[in-house]
């Protein structure tokens, strides 16, 4: 199974969302709660090339956006087979 990283915040429902994709696939992810910490949204920013909106997603350390982009990953059939790898 692949190593997923999800950067969320609090009350955020596009990070529900993405969640809730990851939970149905049973997808273990390691989440990183950026509310309250300015350094991990810089260090979300950094690793997502500049995108500072959430969730920011990581899948095998490569960087597959946020919960609209899994969302299509998902409907083109192409998030099954990265989750695999």
């Amino acid at each position: 199974m692949a190593s997923v990283v999800i950067y969320t915040r609090e009350f955020c429902g596009y990070c529900a969302r993405a969640k809730s994709l990851l939970e149905s696939k049973g997808v273990d992810y390691v989440e990183h709660n950026a509310t309250y910490s300015p350094d991990m949204r810089q260090e979300m920013i950094a690793k997502a090339n500049g995108a500072s909106t959430f969730p920011q997603i990581f899948i095998n350390g490569e960087h597959v956006g946020g919960c609209d982009d899994i969302h299509a990953l998902d409907r083109a059939g192409k998030l099954d087979p990265m989750l695999a790898a």
